[in-house]
């Protein structure tokens, strides 16, 4: 177990070291432990606490004191109760430094114990002070993992919206989407609150404040002023981010402000709205468009606005619009759909390298065998083309959709 990177632990009573030599002479070695733990008690000197314990262990069991080597080199008959020994006095240091509130320094121990819930628990319930370094309550909520929510929003609450921007877009997340949505949706929130704020307050200064409960919507709708001369009221880096990052979030609360930051974006100048790859070319107001589908609204006018970017980008042979198309047929559950477009632009790609299901697998959610034997032979596949024949012909069960 490594102890380095914590401080310089406390220093001991100079005389304690002759309290100790006194306790062994006159009690044995078990008194003079006790007296040890005692004074590293007192001292809070609780890395070497840990030490101690073991120590007693040790001499309970009739051992060297001295922790030479691993526990696999005692004798056999020690192995599980000196182990057990390492564990409760785990528990035991790494308890009084969750009491203190020392949350680094009892994760050292649990870590080590791989008994993660205990920090768990007390991450949930830590309130940092201004005065607080968090970055270590940080490392461990987020980078490893103990409670990334915790993690997210202590980033986001100290250190603000762009630091927890970064935090999201250099991890994946993908595999995890519960706290993707989650820190998503986040900085949805933290910008909206954000934006109402300062539009609110310019439309002040501008003496036309707006009515209790406006939204941004309903605010730069009647205020078109506010976009005058290039102005702008966020960074509107951060704007696109969150914007972009919004795309994951299903339909909800979330969703309906992330469709505000957007029709505000679609009013800023246009050399301040920047740009992007297809089918996001016409940055926000595809955004709102994606997000308007998802949510339900005009569904049927998002989706084409998309499919017509799809058949654009595959004349000039790129297929990631028609991917993301497929991607959004699937999330307004039009799955026949998503299958009729896949067959239309990526009949013919790698489905392995594709960001959304492809024919094979989109055929196989539908129990359309008839549709894979198709594709098959499209493909030249014979091995596809019988497999696809004889599982429609009822020989095997259907596969379950996923």
């Amino acid at each position: 177990m490594d102890l380095t990177e914590s401080p310089q632990p406390p220093t001991l009573d100079p005389a304690a070291f002759d309290r100790l030599r006194a306790a062994l002479a006159s009690a044995g070695p078990a008194a003079a432990i006790d007296q040890l733990i005692a004074e590293l008690r007192t001292a809070e000197d609780f890395g070497n606490l840990f030490y101690a314990l073991l120590m007693k262990k040790r001499v309970e069991l009739g051992v060297s004191p001295f922790p030479t080597g691993p526990s696999t080199d005692l004798p056999p008959d020690t192995h599980e109760p000196y182990e057990q020994a390492i564990r409760e006095a785990g528990r035991h240091v790494g308890r009084i430094h969750l009491d203190r509130g020392e949350l680094p320094k009892a994760w050292t121990f649990f870590r080590m114990l791989g008994e993660p819930e205990p920090v768990r628990t007390a991450l949930a319930a830590y309130e940092p002070r201004p005065e607080d370094d968090i970055y270590p309550v940080i490392e461990i909520a987020w980078q490893n993992g103990v409670l990334p929510r915790k993690g997210f929003d202590l980033i986001l609450d100290r250190h603000g919206v762009c630091s927890a921007i970064t935090t999201v877009g250099s991890s994946d997340l993908n595999a995890n989407p519960d706290l993707r949505d989650y820190c998503v949706g986040r900085l949805v929130r933290a910008l909206h609150a954000q934006l109402v704020e300062r539009l609110r307050s310019d439309l002040d200064g501008r003496g036309t404040p707006a009515p209790e409960g406006a939204t941004i919507t309903q605010m730069v709708e009647a205020h078109p002023e506010l976009f005058g001369e290039d102005s702008y009221h966020i960074d509107t880096s951060h704007l696109s981010s969150v914007a972009q990052m919004s795309m994951y979030l299903p339909a909800g609360e979330e969703n309906e402000l992330a469709r505000e930051l957007c029709e505000y974006g679609r009013r800023l100048a246009p050399n301040l709205r920047g740009g992007g790859d297809a089918p996001f070319d016409d940055t926000y107001d595809d955004f709102l468009a994606f997000l308007n589908v998802i949510a339900g609204i005009k569904p049927d006018e998002g989706l084409e606005r998309f499919r017509a970017k799809a058949a654009r980008e595959a004349e000039e042979g790129a297929t990631y619009a028609a991917q993301v198309y497929v991607n959004l047929l699937l999330r307004a559950d039009r799955t026949r759909e998503a299958l009729a477009a896949a067959r239309t632009f990526l009949l013919h790609e790698d489905e392995r390298n594709l960001i959304c299901p492809g024919v094979s697998e989109l055929a196989r959610r539908l129990n359309d065998y008839a549709a894979l034997a198709d594709v098959a032979r499209d493909r030249k596949d014979a091995v596809g083309f019988l497999a696809g024949l004889i599982a429609g012909a009822g020989v095997y069960p259907p596969v379950k959709p996923g």
